[in-house]
């Protein structure tokens, strides 16, 4: 046999049963806070079991007069500028080899990305292990300042 029950949503609505009129359970103070309010207190519970990680410090920041802004530089693009820093007298000419400062042009490291077309002699403060590599097969190499 069927039961027939009223549902108890319709019963509340219209007032909160646990607060009499629907007015008295508005507002933050109904639901312990706005927000992260009450995470070391009554809402330790929650906080312990969603959140864990909420409190304390994690990693750290170094001072940004500690930090190195290194700008970089793929060899293939490297390689498509060469022309164009010819024409501005950015670079030399030395045993049929081009010879390019990078810290004149504006950057710090070399990288190994893309392929060299020309024997390149390439100055610079970094350079990655494959760009050292590409340099040296193909004729060219590279000179830490």
């Amino acid at each position: 046999m069927v039961v027939r029950k009223r549902k108890k949503y319709s019963r509340f609505r219209g007032n909160r049963h646990y607060h009499g009129s629907h007015k008295k359970a508005r507002g933050p103070g109904n639901r312990g806070g706005i927000g992260q309010a009450g995470l070391e207190n009554h809402k330790k519970g929650y906080m312990q079991k969603y959140d864990p990680d909420h409190f304390g410090k994690h990693g750290f920041k170094r001072h940004f007069s500690l930090v190195e802004d290194i700008r970089t530089i793929n060899l293939k693009e490297l390689d498509q500028m060469v022309e164009s820093l010819k024409e501005k007298k950015l670079v030399a000419e030395e045993d049929g080899k081009i010879k390019v400062n990078l810290g004149k042009i504006g950057y710090d490291k070399l990288l190994g990305d893309g392929k060299v077309t020309k024997p390149l002699i390439v100055e610079g403060r970094y350079f990655s292990r494959v760009a050292v590599k590409k340099l040296e097969e193909i004729g060219g190499k590279a000179v830490k300042i």
